[in-house]
């Protein structure tokens, strides 16, 4: 089943199953912003990646001296949520742990979903309880694809991305599924980035963050855009599938990351692992804008 939220200029649909965004249409203008899921390209639209972000090495990972197998991006964008709140311009999902995650994931949790409307734009919040007496080690992030281009008298690379702040930042290439993290370098992102789909040759540009961050998607042809903004997110991607040329970005804030080439498979030692203490709450969030 789905839900539906809207205000003033954006109604927003959110499965479910997953709890993922299926469209975020403009009230006025009645332009979709968010991919269509066409399974030809990708048959999703804004998957929430939980409790890993990215792909573990032979798609295993030890704790507490047991070995444990998820698929890559973990196993919440495949499980159903429960709506425990719901107003015209905002709702709320919720997944808790039960037998099925913990024969994989040994841990008792609770994810939040949360998604409210404002102005122009849409905020989308995690929220990860730990109710447990021992702590909990996971990540969690989001993986919305757009429309691009967003009207069908533009293409693909009539398009270009816009960082803010504009400045360089630390670009972590992949090797296969995997950070190469002893060939991180400095990227260009001090200017704007045309696109073309040849630059995802190598699958997707990973970069770390450091404090607030806006990534816009614009056409110099065109009056729509739709930016990502997040803050407590220390890395990002930026994905569309090659060799296919889709008409679609992701756009993808993360609190966690793949594995490294060198990565031993304890969950404790992951970079980008994030430790909650028993009874806490971990929060962070991003914001899409459309114009």
């Amino acid at each position: 089943m789905t839900v539906s939220i809207e205000n003033g200029q954006l109604i927003v649909t959110v499965n479910e199953q997953g709890a993922e965004m299926t469209s975020i249409k403009h009230k006025e203008t009645g332009l979709e912003y968010l991919w269509t899921a066409d399974p030809q390209y990708w048959g999703r639209h804004a998957p929430i990646l939980f409790p890993i972000v990215g792909a573990l090495k032979n798609s295993t990972y030890r704790y507490e001296g047991k070995e444990y197998t998820l698929p890559q991006h973990g196993f919440a964008r495949d499980r159903q949520f429960e709506v425990v709140a719901k107003e015209a311009d905002r709702v709320s999902l919720c997944l808790k742990a039960d037998e099925a995650t913990k024969a994989v994931y040994p841990f008792d949790f609770e994810l939040y979903v949360h998604y409210e409307l404002g102005g122009e734009g849409l905020q989308v919040r995690y929220e990860v309880k730990n109710p447990a007496a021992k702590e909990l080690l996971f990540s969690v992030g989001g993986h919305p694809g757009f429309n691009v281009p967003l009207t069908d008298d533009l293409t693909f690379e009539d398009y270009y991305l816009a960082f803010s702040p504009m400045k360089s930042r630390i670009t972590l290439p992949l090797k296969g599924a995997f950070i190469d993290a002893a060939q991180k370098t400095l990227s260009a992102t001090n200017t704007n980035l045309r696109l073309s789909h040849e630059m995802f040759a190598n699958d997707a540009l990973v970069f770390e963050s450091k404090g607030l961050t806006k990534i816009t998607i614009a056409s110099d042809r065109s009056p729509h855009s739709v930016s990502v903004a997040f803050n407590n997110m220390p890395y990002f991607g930026i994905w569309s599938p090659y060799p296919k040329e889709a008409p679609f970005l992701c756009i993808e804030p993360w609190a966690g990351i793949a594995d490294t080439l060198e990565a031993t498979g304890e969950l404790s030692e992951k970079l980008g692992i994030q430790s909650l203490a028993p009874g806490e709450t971990f929060m962070t969030k991003y914001a899409i804008t459309v114009k």
